[in-house]
């Protein structure tokens, strides 16, 4: 089974959880997902990261070695001071 682009990774992600922001980073084995959701809403950080697993279901398991992420509800994102872009 071939490792899953990050782009796919933030399809798997949006198909099982409604996301007002999402960004997903990696190079096939490794990611770093930025995730804002209302369902976050009065979860703690555990119940929030087990909320995107429960997303991803068997793929956590099969395709995604190792995600990091980054929970956030709206309002917590709107506060969050963004890092400037970069022209990558």
């Amino acid at each position: 089974m071939a490792d899953p682009t990050p782009a796919e990774v933030q399809q798997y992600i949006a198909s099982g959880l409604p996301c007002e922001t999402l960004q997903v980073e990696g190079d096939g084995r490794h990611f770093f997902a930025t995730i804002v959701s209302s369902e976050f809403e009065g979860l703690s950080r555990v119940r929030r990261h087990q909320r995107v697993y429960q997303a991803l279901g068997e793929r956590m398991r099969e395709q995604i070695h190792a995600l990091s992420m980054k929970t956030l509800t709206p309002a917590e994102w709107a506060a969050d001071p963004k890092p400037q872009a970069t022209g990558h």
